[in-house]
């Protein structure tokens, strides 16, 4: 399976702006790479069935995944999903890194539902303290979006560096 030099922004999608303000033009203008860094974003209008085949590939070879579960949905499926994407990505490929964040606490508006929002946040629980006990070396549990950015961006540039560092030997094979 070959990893592909992207970062696939997976996590709360619906009305999450997450991606749209902060990620995507980071990463369209960072380091002042000519052209910026390869994304893959999930999130889009007009969502089909047949984006599924798309959103699996990314998830099977994207070399650094995103998996923020923001406090803005109750991310039910968010959770299930993380759970179990991460860990058969991890069977695929296990020289890829995961970002994993789940923030703790639902928008107020979110706890008027008492019965999705004590599921939520039993789920929010359960997620994080698993993914601490599996202790991989590749997946990183971070507090914030802002800390998801900044470790995606220097995973980013490490394996730029590894990519340089494979073709280099590889060309002198030849």
């Amino acid at each position: 399976m070959n990893k592909k030099l992207c970062i696939g922004m997976f996590g709360t999608c619906g009305k999450s702006t997450w991606r749209k303000n902060l990620f995507i033009p980071y990463y369209e203008n960072i380091m002042g790479l000519e052209d910026g860094v390869d994304y893959f974003n999930p999130q889009v209008d007009d969502w089909k069935p047949e984006l599924a085949q798309i959103e699996a590939e990314h998830l099977a070879e994207d070399c650094i995944i995103l998996f923020p579960i923001t406090s803005e949905t109750y991310g039910l499926g968010s959770l299930m999903e993380t759970g179990f994407s991460l860990l058969n990505a991890i069977k695929l490929d296990d020289r890829r890194d995961f970002i994993v964040m789940v923030d703790q606490k639902l928008d107020d508006e979110l706890m008027e539902n008492k019965e999705l929002a004590e599921e939520s946040l039993k789920g929010r629980v359960l997620v994080l303290q698993h993914l601490k006990k599996l202790n991989f070396s590749n997946v990183y549990i971070v507090n914030s979006l802002k800390d998801m950015l900044e470790i995606s961006s220097i995973l980013y540039t490490n394996a730029e560096c590894v990519n340089d560092i494979n073709r280099k030997l590889n060309a002198s094979k030849d």
